[in-house]
């Protein structure tokens, strides 16, 4: 069956194929509501799909933007990606979702990608903003890359990141608060790129420690940031008869795999144990028990990025565009439950906030 054109249209509606671009496109000149009428009716009668591709590249804009994230199985990441998708859609475009795997190379493949299709801007989760896989193709033909998540190693680049240092020491110093005398942290690592947030995170419970007169040395585990693999070097560490009374875990999946850790070897959270994490997945609700953890302002990062990407040069001011973490208390710290006293140093904001959470998830379940 041959492919109706836009000629076609224009012959069954009684009209030019200049008229009948502008009723498909909107403008730019206006057309008469009858003769329009005309159109649309014909354009249903005879199947028309315009040739987006071709429109695109006749006004040099496709309304598609890319974003790679390293791994969107992992909560957090499919999380983000959601959020910017549901901005992307906001802003009538289409988005493009490349994994990288935690592979330069591959996140220099998904780059080269969209970009030659020619896509609006670029969103990157990059896991150093030194690899090959960005450097270089931000200038090469003016498109906009913004980073998401992560710090710009250059004074020129663009970021949209979460306080991770702040959010890291308000949890560990909540910790501190139970009475624990050494936290360890779970999944850091000093091998990572300085800019990226875990080692901010990290950074945040190196200082809520020394503020509170604790060494650091031997107490920093690290760990895969995937819950399963993560679940194994808990095992390691929780095994071990020096084994901690608390643990501040640098993301919810290395939580939830230590969680599962304890469960495996008996040993009672929060009664035994204290466990924290940073991110505010939507199965820390859940979890047994439900996870103390930091949440940031995912959303309203997503749609900042959207912004930067979308508003035009002058709007990409070099530099990081940073959201507060905010502290969320829940049982795995050794608080009690939201129906109960709460203890002196557990703040009455954090409590109602947990409440609800709670409450919302009730109610959904009810």
């Amino acid at each position: 069956m041959a492919r109706v054109t836009r000629d076609d249209v224009a012959r069954a509606a009684g009209t030019s194929t200049a008229v009948v671009s502008y009723v498909i496109n909107d403008g730019p000149r206006p057309v008469a509501p009858a003769t329009r009428a005309r159109v649309l009716a014909a354009v249903e009668e005879l199947g028309y799909r315009p040739n987006r591709v071709a429109q695109a590249m006749a006004r040099r804009r496709t309304n598609l933007l890319g974003m790679v994230v390293p791994d969107a199985r992992q909560p957090f990441f499919a999380g983000l990606a959601h959020a910017v998708e549901q901005a992307a859609a906001e802003h009538g475009r289409l988005l493009l979702i490349g994994n990288s795997d935690y592979a330069d190379e591959r996140e220099a493949h998904y780059i080269r990608a969209f970009l030659g299709m020619q896509v609006d801007g670029l969103i990157l989760v990059t896991q150093d903003p030194a690899t090959p896989g960005l450097t270089g193709f931000d200038v090469a033909d003016g498109t906009p890359v913004v980073l998401l998540h992560h710090r710009a190693e250059s004074e020129n680049g663009v970021a949209v990141v979460a306080d991770d240092e702040g959010g890291a020491r308000e949890v560990v110093r909540h910790l501190l608060g139970h009475g624990h005398a050494e936290v360890h942290c779970f999944g850091g690592t000093r091998s990572l790129s300085p800019h990226d947030p875990v080692t901010g995170r990290t950074a945040g419970w190196v200082a809520a420690l020394e503020e509170a007169g604790l060494p650091t040395e031997g107490r920093l585990v690290p760990a895969p940031f995937d819950r399963v693999r993560a679940h194994a070097g808990a095992l390691a560490l929780l095994a071990r008869p020096d084994r901690p009374s608390a643990v501040f875990c640098t993301t919810d999946d290395q939580a939830i795999g230590l969680l599962r850790a304890a469960d495996d070897l008996g040993i009672r959270v929060p009664e035994d144990l204290a466990v924290a994490g940073f991110d505010d997945i939507a199965e820390a609700v859940i979890a047994g028990p439900a996870l103390t953890t930091v949440t940031t302002a995912q959303d309203e990062m997503a749609r900042a990025a959207l912004d930067l990407v979308l508003g035009g040069a002058g709007s990409r001011a070099a530099g990081a565009r940073t959201f507060p973490a905010r502290l969320v208390v829940r049982r795995s710290c050794g608080c009690p439950a939201p129906d109960r006293a709460a203890p002196a140093d557990t703040t009455g904001a954090a409590l109602a906030d947990t409440g609800a959470a709670l409450a919302d998830t009730g109610a959904a379940l009810g």
